[in-house]
């Protein structure tokens, strides 16, 4: 296989893309589902339905469900966690067990709706227990308003924010520099744009000196509006394939991009390429912090008829074996909150840990503030598409 083509076949699944589907795409989707949860002679039982990302679709970890105790799964891999929500509010809590979305999601529109069912906080909430002290219960985003109930178990986390040249752009500089890097006329046609659109949202907002995750002033829209005229049309190229942006930087092409972490890039960094660099800002907008954090929380379907093997699954995939296949799905390395444990930890070569660039994981964190819902959100999105459309 040639170095290019090596490349190309590296994992693409994004947990936090935010790709659309049409509507016959979503029927159909729907359809499919609902008759494999009605199909006949099946023992519902022994199968949990999925809703999820892709890590907990892995091969390995249905296959080592089945081995362990003896029960099925099926699954569909998200499309968006929006279009996912609004599924569950459109009446398929009959067709699914467990959904895995990213951590605002569940407090804020989920609970509240009664989209999904609170976890017993005495069997729970010792797992928090087992995890990164960041996630010591009661943990806020697992929690309803009220702090009564948990909604769900914390697995995988990371930020994600852009990706450097370490050959061409000093990581420390990156760090310093933050999102001004992309702020810098000379920069034009030396960065490409991941089009994840929420996330390029949430970029441009920091860019522009704005706190994507508070309400947003007249000031505010025109210097998001400046800033994602500048990026956009100053980019070199725009793409959905984070694999495109990984060989355009290889080839020399761009020096940058956004959005990127550790997610896009670490596997070309565990094939040998160490010079794609992930970098989150030492400082920014959001409460003086320059990243952002997703965290993905996995809950349990308010059911009408629910599986209890759905809470065995949920406590099942902290344990050693699944969380290390979790943060290993389908070929996608990410972190999980049992790395914590030394039992888990050291499942990990140190080639896997380099490519997650471990050693700077916890500075990451700290200068990352945790993703929420975008207030303004459907206003920025129209001006940053306006400002593509200019773009083409």
């Amino acid at each position: 296989m040639t170095f290019d083509s090596r490349l190309d076949a590296l994992a693409r699944k994004n947990p936090v893309r935010t790709q659309g589907m049409n509507r016959r795409q979503f029927l159909a989707a729907a359809a499919a589902a609902a008759t494999a949860a009605c199909s006949p002679g099946e023992d519902k039982a022994r199968e949990i339905a999925l809703l999820t990302w892709d890590a907990y679709a892995d091969p390995r970890l249905l296959n080592l469900w089945r081995q362990q105790t003896g029960g099925s799964i099926r699954y569909e891999i998200h499309v968006s966690d929006p279009t996912s929500v609004n599924r569950l509010r459109a009446g398929e809590t009959a067709v699914w067990d467990f959904v895995n979305l990213n951590n605002p999601w569940a407090r804020k529109q989920l609970w509240p709706a009664g989209l999904i069912r609170d976890l017993p906080r005495e069997r729970f909430e010792p797992l928090y227990a087992e995890m990164f002290e960041k996630f010591a219960p009661p943990y806020h985003w697992a929690m309803s308003e009220d702090g009564e109930h948990l909604l769900g178990v914390v697995q995988r986390f990371e930020t994600f924010d852009f990706v450097v040249n370490s050959d061409v752009i000093s990581p420390a500089l990156a760090k310093d520099e933050g999102w001004d890097i992309f702020n810098n006329p000379d920069f034009k046609d030396r960065y490409g744009i991941l089009a994840y659109e929420d996330w390029n949202v949430m970029d441009i907002c920091m860019g522009a000196g704005i706190h994507p995750f508070r309400d947003k002033s007249e000031d505010d829209y025109a210097a998001f509006e400046r800033t994602a005229r500048q990026w956009i049309q100053n980019a070199k190229l725009i793409t959905t394939d984070f694999a495109q942006l990984n060989l355009a930087i290889i080839n020399g092409e761009i020096d940058a991009y956004f959005t990127g972490g550790t997610y896009s890039i670490s596997s070309a960094r565990l094939e040998g390429i160490s010079n794609l660099y992930a970098v989150t800002p030492n400082s920014g907008p959001a409460d003086g912090k320059g990243g952002i954090n997703w965290i993905e929380l996995n809950s349990a379907v308010a059911n009408p008829n629910p599986a209890d093997e759905t809470l065995d699954f949920l406590e099942w995939i902290t344990k050693p074996e699944p969380a290390y296949i979790i943060a290993n799905g389908n070929g996608n390395l990410q972190p999980v909150s049992q790395m914590s444990q030394p039992e888990v930890l050291s499942r990990f070569t140190p080639e896997q840990l380099d490519a997650l660039q471990w050693d700077e994981f916890q500075e990451r964190i700290a200068n990352a503030v945790e993703y929420d819902i975008v207030p303004g959100y459907d206003r920025l999105y129209d001006i940053y598409s306006a400002a593509i459309r200019e773009r083409s």
